[in-house]
């Protein structure tokens, strides 16, 4: 090839990745545990019932701004400030599963609010709930069954009683693009969608790196060995508290052998064949997005 084309076809597919990459949520976040001055009607909210968010779609941000919580008899369950969002304190309550939307908003699952929210503020949002279910989980020590408080200068609950500190919690997991001649291996799952064929994902075990926790899901789940692993990206998936890291890799060899727990079908498709995802909001769409660009 042309070393000048070469150079082209390298710069728009860096292009594609830039695109690629998700907006940091610390470009308008700035994380905090003790709150500010300002008052909470200054505030921004991330109200929870369930899994369900409050949107308000004449809010800038399509959250609830300037309210007070006792003025509308809004009681939450439990309330976390989590620092200055835009200028602005931002807070995260859990409100009865009973309550109904105030004038005007209205409770969406939280995957439906992707295409709703800006992209960094939907990150925050997974932030929120994550933070409002740890706190939840948390509320007696682990250890000897004490009621815990909440310390003052960080996200951790310590127990009264016996001192064990519960910190806020994630649990890594591994999504993989494996590659075989110019073809990309997906499957089906005995849970979610079982009609959409999707990538090898699964999470970490005690005591593996990410990328024998790469080599031991695809071993188990389709019987096939991979080599030549590279870190693609990650990204914090709040499905309950995720945190997703992408690898794409390359066949090493086996034949495909479904366990039949978790994975019911599996095949190579080429790029002909895979549609890219309706939507952006996982690291999923983003490893097929950069097979089709790469492979088509």
């Amino acid at each position: 090839m042309n070393f000048c084309l070469m150079n082209n076809y390298l710069s728009i597919f860096d292009e594609i990745l830039v695109s690629m990459r998700r907006e940091s949520i610390y470009n308008r976040y700035e994380p905090s545990v003790k709150p500010v001055s300002y008052g909470e009607d200054e505030s921004y909210w991330f109200i929870f019932k369930s899994d369900s968010m409050l949107i308000n779609p004449e809010s800038k941000l399509k959250i609830p701004f300037h309210i007070d919580l006792d003025e509308i008899n809004l009681v939450p369950l439990r309330k976390n400030y989590m620092g200055i969002l835009d200028d602005h304190p931002v807070y995260v309550v859990e409100v009865d599963p009973e309550t109904e939307p105030l004038d005007g908003m209205e409770f969406l699952d939280l995957r439906e609010t992707y295409d709703i929210l800006d992209e960094d503020v939907y990150l925050l949002a997974g932030r929120a709930v994550q933070i409002m279910n740890w706190d939840k989980n948390h509320m007696f020590c682990g250890k000897c069954g004490t009621k815990t408080i909440s310390m003052e200068d960080e996200n951790a609950k310590i127990c009264p009683e016996c001192g064990f500190t519960s910190f806020t919690r994630i649990s890594p997991a591994v999504i993989t693009a494996i590659i075989k001649d110019d073809k990309i291996l997906m499957a089906k799952h005995s849970y979610g969608l079982r009609n959409r064929y999707a990538l090898i994902a699964g999470f970490l075990e005690a005591g593996e790196t990410l990328e024998e926790a790469v080599k031991r899901e695809v071993m188990e789940e389709v019987g096939l060995k991979v080599k030549d692993l590279k870190y693609f990206g990650s990204q914090p998936w709040p499905f309950p508290n995720s945190l997703m890291i992408g690898f794409t890799a390359k066949y090493a060899g086996g034949e495909i052998k479904v366990d039949g727990k978790e994975i019911v079908d599996a095949k190579w498709f080429d790029a002909s064949e895979v549609l890219r995802f309706p939507s952006k909001i996982s690291i999923a769409s983003e490893l097929v997005d950069w097979f089709l660009e790469t492979y088509s």
